[in-house]
Protein backbone atom coordinates (compact mmCIF):
# COMPACT_ATOMS: atom_id res chain seq x y z
CA UNK A 1 0.00 0.00 0.00
CA UNK A 2 1.28 3.45 -0.98
CA UNK A 3 1.32 6.23 1.59
CA UNK A 4 -0.35 9.33 0.15
CA UNK A 5 0.55 12.74 1.56
CA UNK A 6 -1.61 15.79 0.92
CA UNK A 7 -0.73 19.41 1.62
CA UNK A 8 -2.68 21.23 -1.13
CA UNK A 9 -6.36 21.75 -0.43
CA UNK A 10 -6.04 19.83 2.82
CA UNK A 11 -3.35 18.34 5.02
CA UNK A 12 -3.92 14.62 5.34
CA UNK A 13 -2.34 11.19 5.22
CA UNK A 14 -3.81 8.14 3.55
CA UNK A 15 -2.45 4.61 3.76
CA UNK A 16 -4.74 1.95 2.39
CA UNK A 17 -7.90 2.10 4.47
CA UNK A 18 -6.23 4.26 7.12
CA UNK A 19 -6.99 7.97 6.79
CA UNK A 20 -5.52 10.66 9.02
CA UNK A 21 -7.65 13.75 8.29
CA UNK A 22 -6.63 17.34 8.80
CA UNK A 23 -8.44 17.62 12.14
CA UNK A 24 -6.03 15.04 13.60
CA UNK A 25 -3.06 17.35 13.11
CA UNK A 26 -2.08 19.45 16.14
CA UNK A 27 -3.78 22.70 15.29
CA UNK A 28 -2.81 25.48 12.93
CA UNK A 29 0.91 25.35 13.65
CA UNK A 30 1.02 21.56 13.58
CA UNK A 31 -0.47 21.60 10.12
CA UNK A 32 2.05 24.21 9.00
CA UNK A 33 4.99 22.35 10.59
CA UNK A 34 4.03 19.17 8.79
CA UNK A 35 3.73 21.01 5.46
CA UNK A 36 7.19 22.52 5.97
CA UNK A 37 8.73 19.12 6.63
CA UNK A 38 6.96 17.66 3.59
CA UNK A 39 8.09 20.39 1.21
CA UNK A 40 11.66 20.32 2.56
CA UNK A 41 11.86 16.57 3.09
CA UNK A 42 14.92 16.18 0.85
CA UNK A 43 17.00 18.04 3.43
CA UNK A 44 17.49 18.31 7.16
CA UNK A 45 15.68 21.39 8.45
CA UNK A 46 17.45 23.30 11.21
CA UNK A 47 15.26 23.86 14.27
CA UNK A 48 15.72 27.62 14.11
CA UNK A 49 14.73 27.68 10.44
CA UNK A 50 11.63 25.67 11.24
CA UNK A 51 10.75 28.13 14.00
CA UNK A 52 11.41 31.09 11.74
CA UNK A 53 8.91 29.79 9.16
CA UNK A 54 6.37 28.76 11.78
CA UNK A 55 6.27 32.21 13.36
CA UNK A 56 7.00 34.11 10.14
CA UNK A 57 10.30 35.57 11.27
CA UNK A 58 9.29 36.35 14.86
CA UNK A 59 9.52 33.17 16.98
CA UNK A 60 8.73 33.44 20.70
CA UNK A 61 11.38 33.16 23.39
CA UNK A 62 10.45 29.55 24.16
CA UNK A 63 10.38 28.48 20.52
CA UNK A 64 12.63 25.44 21.08
CA UNK A 65 10.18 23.92 23.55
CA UNK A 66 7.25 24.72 21.26
CA UNK A 67 8.95 23.13 18.24
CA UNK A 68 9.80 19.98 20.17
CA UNK A 69 6.19 19.68 21.34
CA UNK A 70 4.86 20.10 17.80
CA UNK A 71 7.24 17.51 16.40
CA UNK A 72 6.32 15.06 19.16
CA UNK A 73 2.63 15.41 18.28
CA UNK A 74 3.37 15.03 14.55
CA UNK A 75 5.24 11.82 15.25
CA UNK A 76 2.11 10.39 16.83
CA UNK A 77 0.07 11.48 13.80
CA UNK A 78 2.49 9.68 11.48
CA UNK A 79 2.31 6.55 13.60
CA UNK A 80 -1.45 6.53 13.13
CA UNK A 81 -0.92 6.30 9.36
CA UNK A 82 2.05 3.94 9.03
CA UNK A 83 5.12 2.78 10.98
CA UNK A 84 7.20 3.40 7.85
CA UNK A 85 7.11 7.20 8.17
CA UNK A 86 8.79 9.18 10.91
CA UNK A 87 10.53 12.45 11.76
CA UNK A 88 14.24 12.05 12.30
CA UNK A 89 16.07 14.36 14.68
CA UNK A 90 19.83 14.83 14.76
CA UNK A 91 22.29 17.68 15.35
CA UNK A 92 19.53 20.21 15.95
CA UNK A 93 17.72 19.36 12.71
CA UNK A 94 14.50 17.61 11.73
CA UNK A 95 13.83 15.59 8.60
CA UNK A 96 10.70 13.80 7.46
CA UNK A 97 11.33 10.24 6.32
CA UNK A 98 8.75 8.62 4.06
CA UNK A 99 8.63 5.22 2.34
CA UNK A 100 10.39 5.17 -1.06
CA UNK A 101 7.08 4.77 -2.90
CA UNK A 102 5.26 7.53 -1.02
CA UNK A 103 2.92 9.67 -3.13
CA UNK A 104 3.32 13.37 -2.24
CA UNK A 105 0.88 15.71 -3.95
CA UNK A 106 3.20 18.67 -4.52
CA UNK A 107 5.95 16.44 -5.88
CA UNK A 108 3.50 14.68 -8.21
CA UNK A 109 2.29 18.05 -9.49
CA UNK A 110 5.82 19.22 -10.26
CA UNK A 111 6.76 15.94 -11.89
CA UNK A 112 3.56 15.85 -13.95
CA UNK A 113 4.04 19.42 -15.20
CA UNK A 114 7.54 18.52 -16.38
CA UNK A 115 6.30 15.31 -18.01
CA UNK A 116 3.51 17.23 -19.76
CA UNK A 117 5.93 19.76 -21.26
CA UNK A 118 8.36 17.02 -22.29
CA UNK A 119 5.59 15.00 -23.96
CA UNK A 120 4.29 18.08 -25.77
CA UNK A 121 7.74 18.82 -27.19
CA UNK A 122 7.94 15.21 -28.36
CA UNK A 123 4.57 15.46 -30.09
CA UNK A 124 2.85 13.07 -27.68
CA UNK A 125 -0.44 14.95 -27.43
CA UNK A 126 -2.29 12.32 -25.40
CA UNK A 127 0.60 11.88 -22.96
CA UNK A 128 1.02 15.64 -22.58
CA UNK A 129 -2.67 16.16 -21.92
CA UNK A 130 -2.87 13.35 -19.36
CA UNK A 131 0.10 14.64 -17.37
CA UNK A 132 -1.18 18.22 -17.57
CA UNK A 133 -4.56 17.12 -16.20
CA UNK A 134 -2.84 15.58 -13.16
CA UNK A 135 -0.67 18.65 -12.54
CA UNK A 136 -3.61 21.02 -12.83
CA UNK A 137 -5.87 18.91 -10.61
CA UNK A 138 -3.35 19.20 -7.77
CA UNK A 139 -2.00 22.71 -8.36
CA UNK A 140 -5.45 24.31 -8.48
CA UNK A 141 -6.02 23.38 -4.82
CA UNK A 142 -5.20 26.10 -2.27
CA UNK A 143 -2.08 25.60 -0.19
CA UNK A 144 -2.82 25.80 3.55
CA UNK A 145 -5.96 27.93 3.24
CA UNK A 146 -6.33 30.26 6.18
CA UNK A 147 -2.58 30.53 6.74
CA UNK A 148 -0.34 33.40 5.75
CA UNK A 149 3.33 34.32 5.94
CA UNK A 150 6.21 34.67 3.54
CA UNK A 151 6.98 30.96 3.22
CA UNK A 152 3.32 30.00 2.69
CA UNK A 153 3.00 32.62 -0.05
CA UNK A 154 6.13 31.26 -1.72
CA UNK A 155 4.58 27.79 -1.87
CA UNK A 156 1.37 29.23 -3.28
CA UNK A 157 3.39 30.99 -5.96
CA UNK A 158 5.11 27.71 -6.82
CA UNK A 159 1.73 25.98 -7.16
CA UNK A 160 0.42 28.86 -9.27
CA UNK A 161 3.37 28.52 -11.64
CA UNK A 162 2.84 24.75 -11.89
CA UNK A 163 -0.81 25.30 -12.71
CA UNK A 164 0.06 27.85 -15.38
CA UNK A 165 2.47 25.40 -16.98
CA UNK A 166 -0.17 22.67 -16.94
CA UNK A 167 -2.84 24.94 -18.40
CA UNK A 168 -0.53 26.08 -21.18
CA UNK A 169 0.09 22.47 -22.14
CA UNK A 170 -3.64 21.73 -22.04
CA UNK A 171 -4.32 24.75 -24.23
CA UNK A 172 -1.77 23.53 -26.77
CA UNK A 173 -3.01 19.92 -26.76
CA UNK A 174 -6.64 21.00 -27.13
CA UNK A 175 -5.78 23.13 -30.13
CA UNK A 176 -3.78 20.28 -31.66
CA UNK A 177 -6.71 17.92 -31.09
CA UNK A 178 -9.14 20.21 -32.90
CA UNK A 179 -10.77 21.79 -29.84
CA UNK A 180 -10.07 25.54 -30.16
CA UNK A 181 -12.78 26.48 -27.66
CA UNK A 182 -11.20 24.27 -25.00
CA UNK A 183 -7.82 25.75 -25.85
CA UNK A 184 -9.20 29.27 -25.49
CA UNK A 185 -10.75 28.44 -22.11
CA UNK A 186 -7.45 27.21 -20.68
CA UNK A 187 -5.47 30.10 -22.16
CA UNK A 188 -7.95 32.54 -20.64
CA UNK A 189 -7.44 30.91 -17.24
CA UNK A 190 -3.70 31.55 -17.61
CA UNK A 191 -4.35 35.20 -18.46
CA UNK A 192 -6.43 35.47 -15.30
CA UNK A 193 -3.59 33.94 -13.27
CA UNK A 194 -0.84 35.94 -14.95
CA UNK A 195 -2.11 39.00 -16.86
CA UNK A 196 1.34 39.72 -18.32
CA UNK A 197 2.17 36.28 -19.74
CA UNK A 198 2.38 37.01 -23.47
CA UNK A 199 2.54 33.34 -24.45
CA UNK A 200 -0.98 32.90 -23.03
CA UNK A 201 -2.30 35.75 -25.17
CA UNK A 202 -0.62 34.27 -28.24
CA UNK A 203 -2.19 30.89 -27.49
CA UNK A 204 -5.55 32.59 -27.00
CA UNK A 205 -5.20 34.42 -30.31
CA UNK A 206 -4.43 31.18 -32.15
CA UNK A 207 -7.38 29.45 -30.47
CA UNK A 208 -9.85 32.18 -31.41
CA UNK A 209 -8.53 32.24 -34.97
CA UNK A 210 -8.83 28.46 -35.25
CA UNK A 211 -12.42 28.74 -34.02
CA UNK A 212 -13.13 31.14 -36.88
CA UNK A 213 -13.31 34.24 -34.74
CA UNK A 214 -10.58 36.49 -36.11
CA UNK A 215 -12.19 39.57 -34.57
CA UNK A 216 -11.83 38.10 -31.08
CA UNK A 217 -8.24 37.08 -31.84
CA UNK A 218 -7.44 40.65 -32.89
CA UNK A 219 -9.21 42.01 -29.79
CA UNK A 220 -7.04 39.72 -27.66
CA UNK A 221 -3.90 41.26 -29.14
CA UNK A 222 -5.30 44.73 -28.47
CA UNK A 223 -6.00 43.72 -24.87
CA UNK A 224 -2.37 42.63 -24.50
CA UNK A 225 -1.01 45.75 -26.22
CA UNK A 226 -3.08 48.10 -24.06
CA UNK A 227 -2.20 46.33 -20.81
CA UNK A 228 1.54 46.37 -21.56
CA UNK A 229 1.48 50.00 -22.69
CA UNK A 230 -0.62 51.32 -19.82
CA UNK A 231 0.94 49.35 -16.98
CA UNK A 232 4.52 48.67 -18.10
CA UNK A 233 5.22 51.15 -20.88
CA UNK A 234 6.35 48.50 -23.36
CA UNK A 235 5.13 46.95 -26.60
CA UNK A 236 4.20 43.29 -27.20
CA UNK A 237 7.03 40.96 -28.12
CA UNK A 238 7.96 40.23 -31.76
CA UNK A 239 6.33 36.80 -31.39
CA UNK A 240 3.01 38.32 -30.34
CA UNK A 241 3.18 40.91 -33.11
CA UNK A 242 3.94 38.21 -35.68
CA UNK A 243 0.95 36.14 -34.55
CA UNK A 244 -1.27 39.20 -34.75
CA UNK A 245 -0.07 40.15 -38.23
CA UNK A 246 -0.54 36.60 -39.49
CA UNK A 247 -4.14 36.57 -38.27
CA UNK A 248 -4.79 39.98 -39.86
CA UNK A 249 -3.27 38.76 -43.14
CA UNK A 250 -5.57 35.73 -43.21
CA UNK A 251 -8.77 37.74 -42.59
Amino acid sequence: MTLRVYTAGKVALEHGHALVPERRFPGHQGRLAFAILVVLRSQAVEADRLADILWDGAPPTAWRTAVRALVSKLRRVLTDATPDAWIEQAFGCYQLRLPPDAWVDLEVAARSAHEAETALRAGDIAGANGAALVANAIARRPFLPGDDGVWVEQQRETLRDLRIRALMVRAATSLAAGDPLGSAADAELVVDLDPYRESAYVQLMHAHAAAGNAALAIATYERLRTRLADEMGVDPSPRAKAAFLEIVRRT
